[in-house]
């Protein structure tokens, strides 16, 4: 295919939700308490319709389809249909309040307790926040027994980890590592394609008047004790004489993120089963399409080189290959 696979959002309103996905990208959210903005995914709690700007026996599919039906797309046979799903998701976040105190859990746990799910390894690039903005990342507990025990005293202040944040920080969330993001940040998330999150701590806020359910039981099973900081590969960035350049973020075992920066042009080669990109800042074109802040696409397999141009920033993903 020689066209981009353009993904139509799906938005999630929550208890933290704001409504900075309409005033930041123009997104027609469902209302003002709107936290999520499900940009890239074939899960089924939140499965994006695929468009595309030209003729294509795809367009207005969902992403799960499509990657069930033309594995051609996605570096696999065509007419072979796969039969696990489609491994990443890419969301935006706007907490307008704090998150609450959760956990993920890796893929073993999560075959064993959810019902098969993938487990989530996540991260985080802050794409804005306001001034003297925290997030936490990680916990104090020296064992599992210590971890109870501030658990069962409510001392959650002394159990996190909370440090400081500014825009364009980038974050790698291991499973097993208590997080939270912040009230007043809004991020973007590249993360394994699953929806299991265990609550640790909901500040005793109350959701049509009554508590949310917490997940004690399998915090104290996923959480790794003590706190170790997950670092993941970093690659060298590649500079461009106008000014253009592609950072990488991270690269592990389940996918790769890197920032884009565009300023006039910037050509690659696209040499992976799929790239997933989302403008995060500006406007241009890839290859011809037009581009805008808070257009979310994938790039097929065997695309091919393609030409980015215009100011513009962008952050892709992709899974690496097996072979």
């Amino acid at each position: 295919m020689e066209q981009p696979l353009f993904l139509q959002p799906v938005f999630k309103e929550m208890i933290w939700g704001g409504n900075l996905l309409r005033e930041k990208f123009g997104y027609p959210i469902p209302g003002d308490d709107t936290g999520e903005c499900w940009a890239i995914s074939g899960h089924p709690n939140g499965d994006c319709t695929v468009v595309t700007r030209q003729p294509s026996e795809v367009s207005g599919l969902h992403l799960s389809k499509v990657w069930k039906t033309h594995q051609e797309l996605f570096g696999g046979k065509k007419g072979v249909p796969c039969g696990r799903p489609f491994p990443l998701l890419t969301k935006i976040l706007d907490a307008k309040q704090d998150l609450s105190i959760q956990v993920h859990p890796d893929d073993a746990y999560a075959a064993v307790h959810e019902n098969g799910s993938l487990g989530k390894t996540e991260c985080w690039y802050v794409l804005d926040c306001k001034e003297d903005a925290t997030i936490v990342i990680g916990h104090n507990a020296a064992d599992k027994q210590e971890l109870r025990k501030m658990i069962e005293e409510k001392r959650f202040h002394d159990l996190i980890r909370e440090i400081p944040i500014r825009k364009g920080d980038f974050f790698f969330i291991g499973p097993g590592t208590v997080h939270a993001i912040k009230g007043g940040t809004m991020i973007l998330e590249t993360q394994q394609s699953s929806d299991v999150t265990y609550r640790l701590y909901d500040y005793d806020r109350l959701q049509n008047g009554k508590p949310r359910q917490l997940h004690l039981a399998q915090c104290m099973d996923v959480i790794r004790c003590p706190y170790v900081n997950t670092v993941p590969e970093v690659r060298p960035e590649i500079r461009f004489d106008n000014g253009s350049c592609i950072r990488n973020l991270a690269v592990c075992s389940l996918f790769g993120v890197n920032l884009v920066r565009v300023s006039g042009e910037l050509s690659a080669r696209q040499d992976q089963n799929f790239l997933i990109c989302s403008v995060i800042e500006g406007s241009g074109a890839v290859n011809g399409f037009a581009l805008k802040k808070g257009d979310h696409f994938i790039l097929p397999a065997e695309f091919g080189q393609y030409t980015l141009r215009g100011d513009m920033q962008l952050i892709t993903s992709w899974e690496p290959r097996k072979d």
